[in-house]
């Protein structure tokens, strides 16, 4: 299982919400390329970077982190936040995303984001697919959808999606560990799906049932930022695999 961790900007500044309230943030570095780089000088070699600012406008804002990241680390980067176009997705690769995750886009824009499916390739497009109460959530989770979770996870599997990150929001950023529950309802039903597990990680213990569940990979976020898990523990799993 991938290790993940997690870098959200707002105002080029690495924040984490609770619950994706943004009157919840709390900044934890002034320097997103700083916080990248600890976590590549201990073995981490993937980065989920969520343009926070670019959710609530738009389009995409904060390119300019993700190329200075991409630039000066080796870290395998997937960037979401706010891709709502074909120019915002050509600046997204260009400032060096490895893949993009694209949310509200796949429910507000199905042509769309089908379309990049087919022009870049399943390998470089991932389906955000967040979740309250198994509906999917869009808009920097601000609103909800009518389309029920795994329907739609299915929906884009049969359009050639293969890797989904489901955050379940009432986890997301409370510490009190993630959906194992939902993650197994998922892989149950949406076989063969590459999933990314996100939101509410806290502790250690939980990565390995996790993996033991069968998700491609995990996101950590706050758990990480506030101590609760070391990026020395992080180390050792991705060494002990």
């Amino acid at each position: 299982m991938r290790i993940i961790p997690a870098i959200d900007i707002i105002d080029g500044k690495c924040v984490r919400l609770s619950k994706g309230d943004y009157n919840t943030k709390i900044i934890y570095n002034e320097n997103p390329l700083e916080v990248a780089k600890s976590f590549e000088a201990h073995g981490i070699e993937y980065l989920h970077l969520v343009d926070l600012d670019g959710a609530k406008s738009s389009q995409i804002v904060n390119y300019k982190i993700l190329e200075q990241i991409a630039t000066q680390t080796k870290l395998k980067i997937d960037f979401g936040g706010g891709l709502k176009s074909d120019s915002d997705l050509k600046i997204a690769f260009e400032s060096g995303a490895n893949q993009i995750t694209g949310g509200s886009i796949a429910v507000k824009n199905r042509n769309l984001f089908e379309k990049w499916i087919a022009e870049y390739g399943a390998d470089k497009i991932i389906l955000g697919a967040d979740a309250n109460n198994e509906k999917v959530a869009i808009s920097g989770w601000l609103e909800d959808s009518n389309e029920d979770l795994i329907p739609f996870i299915q929906d884009y599997q049969g359009k050639g999606i293969q890797y989904v990150i489901c955050t379940d929001i009432a986890k997301d950023g409370m510490l009190e560990g993630p959906s194992f529950e939902l993650y197994a309802k998922i892989l149950a039903e949406a076989s063969s799906i590459k999933l990314i597990a996100s939101g509410g990680i806290s502790t250690f213990d939980e990565l390995p049932k996790l993996a033991e569940l069968g998700c491609e990979g995990t996101i950590i976020g706050k758990a990480i930022y506030e101590g609760r898990i070391s990026l020395k523990q992080l180390e050792q799993f991705i060494i002990s695999k």
